[in-house]
């Protein structure tokens, strides 16, 4: 799982600017990072394992919060005079926002086509499921394009500028917003699922109206297929074994509940970081 901004690197260096011991809140800060790393090496994602490592950016975020209280650390920060640093740490944060932002959008569309496909079933009225497809398809369609987008945007600008050894404060505050977006571009990827079949959507709703078996995930499959990739594949994989109309609803409950636990995580996630953005702004414009 660990993608193109989930290589962090981990710095050991000492600051003149900070005391000779650290605060406890920032190596608590520290013994977040450590775990937050070890989960992102990991080759398989779920919704299960986004919405834990999403649990621990929470805890992160509340520390750093936390540390950006501090007057020393204030103090600290405010007296920095590496403009190009600190707007990068401004601009930085900024784009999280924006990543998180498209991620509760991307969740809240597929959510919507999602109950919008479980009235249709239940009903099993022909063309209303057609239409419900359809627009499942193209809305996904619309939410990988936008994802794509999203995560090429967050590789192009990533922060490039090497930190001294005067601005360690400055290092961990970057190692924050690293795996943060790496925690991110693993969220999005797992939304964004598999690659969708051009095949029509049409021949599926002639089985739904006509069998009583649809195209459900080869059970080989299963194993590593997330919700959002089983639901794709129930839709728009029509060679695939079939399976009752049963599968899919299913399929289609277990991810409205995937998606409503990532929704709340990641709106309590975006409340700390706003809060650490209004800090630094405070910090840094004083």
């Amino acid at each position: 799982m660990a993608g193109s901004l989930s290589n962090i690197q981990s710095y050991h260096v000492r600051s003149n600017s900070l005391p000779s011991r650290p605060h406890p809140i920032t190596s608590e800060v520290d013994q977040h990072l450590t775990r937050l790393r070890s989960s992102q090496t990991t080759s398989s994602s779920s919704s299960s394992l986004i919405c834990l490592e999403i649990n621990g950016l929470q805890d992160l975020h509340d520390c750093v919060d936390k540390m950006l209280q501090l007057p020393l650390i204030q103090q600290a920060l405010g007296q920095d005079q590496q403009n190009k640093l600190v707007n990068e740490l401004l601009n930085g944060s900024l784009r999280i926002l924006d990543v998180s932002s498209i991620a509760k959008d991307s969740l809240l569309q597929t959510k919507e086509c999602v109950q919008g496909l479980q009235s249709v079933l239940r009903r099993r009225r022909g063309d209303e499921i057609s239409s419900e497809v359809k627009k499942y398809l193209t809305t996904r369609k619309s939410v990988k394009k936008t994802i794509k987008k999203a995560l090429k945007g967050s590789m192009e600008n990533k922060c490039s500028s090497k930190i001294s050894e005067e601005l360690e404060m400055i290092t961990m505050l970057r190692e924050v917003e690293a795996i943060t977006f790496a925690v991110f571009e693993s969220m999005l990827s797992l939304i964004s699922g598999p690659k969708a079949s051009s095949k029509s959507g049409w021949s599926l709703v002639s089985k739904l109206i006509h069998s009583k078996r649809i195209p459900c995930e080869e059970e080989d499959q299963e194993t590593y297929m997330n919700e959002f990739a089983k639901v794709d594949a129930a839709l728009s994989n029509l060679t695939s074994k079939s399976d009752n109309i049963i599968c899919v609803q299913n399929q289609l409950k277990e991810l409205e509940s995937s998606i409503q636990d990532l929704e709340e995580g990641i709106e309590c996630l975006s409340r700390h970081l706003i809060k650490s953005r209004v800090c630094l702004l405070n910090i840094f414009n004083n």
